[in-house]
């Protein structure tokens, strides 16, 4: 059974799925209101922004901040880099 689960990667799935549940707890929310993720694949968040001025917001001035918290929050395996998209 642990090595069936460790094929499934069940524990990295958990962890994805808690990164999307616990966003808005973690982050500013000026922020969240702009931007919500939407899935982690291979180490890369998936973030969509709502506007190209609040992309630009976050990639010039939030984006060390957001991963740090992150990284802080889940290791510093899970989530790598944040790839942002207005959507």
């Amino acid at each position: 059974m642990p090595q069936l689960l460790k094929d499934l990667r069940i524990d990295s799935r958990r962890g994805e799925a808690e990164v999307v549940k616990v966003w808005n707890d973690l982050l500013d929310p000026t922020i969240t209101a702009h931007a919500q993720p939407i899935g982690v694949r291979k180490g890369t968040l998936f973030v969509v922004v709502d506007s190209s001025v609040w992309l630009s917001e976050i990639v010039r001035y939030r984006r060390k901040e957001i991963l740090d918290r992150l990284k802080h929050s889940f290791g510093p395996t899970l989530i790598q880099k944040i790839s942002y998209r207005v959507g």
